[in-house]
């Protein structure tokens, strides 16, 4: 009798993923950017002035997968801070730096060259910046979201004590 329920479950959680890959598959369509093709925006509000973002598929505001890149100039930085979800990353152009901590200390920090990938746990604390002008790739489930460390850090945080 064990076995037999144990079936008809499994045959449920089968069916039922089946079921779901297809739905995904009926939504999806073929979209394909070409470098060229990409529309920059301003980056988003949570981190310092100066990124630019194009958001290539979903949206990291909301809850679902998504895909976007993020260029930063020559030096951008970000101060430590963390994500309550993994982050994933992969390195297009330019030169990621990555350290860990509560404090920036570019002499503590990881490389990560063109074509590197990484990913961080959630909740780790680390900061963040760019030799030469670089493009990173973020991945992963939304909604994506930045918590400083420091909230004087945080640029929403100055736009309110801004008059």
């Amino acid at each position: 009798m064990r076995s037999c329920i144990f079936t008809i479950t499994l045959f449920g959680i089968l069916s039922a993923a089946i079921s779901s890959q297809a739905q995904d598959k009926k939504s999806m369509e073929l979209s394909i950017y070409a470098p060229a093709d990409l529309k920059w925006q301003v980056g988003p509000p949570s981190i310092p002035a100066g990124a630019k973002m194009a958001i290539l598929e979903g949206h990291p505001g909301k809850d679902g997968p998504f895909v976007m890149r993020l260029k930063f100039p020559d030096g951008y930085r970000i101060p430590p801070h963390m994500h309550p979800k993994p982050e994933r990353l992969t390195v297009l152009s330019g030169v990621f730096n990555i350290g860990m901590g509560d404090t920036f200390d570019s002499s503590k920090g990881k490389v990560m060259p063109a074509g590197a990938f990484g990913t961080w746990a959630p909740g780790m604390k680390h900061y963040v910046w760019a030799k030469g002008e670089t493009v990173v790739q973020l991945h992963g489930i939304g909604p994506w979201q930045i918590d400083y460390v420091n909230a004087n850090d945080d640029p929403r945080n100055a736009k309110k004590r801004t008059p």
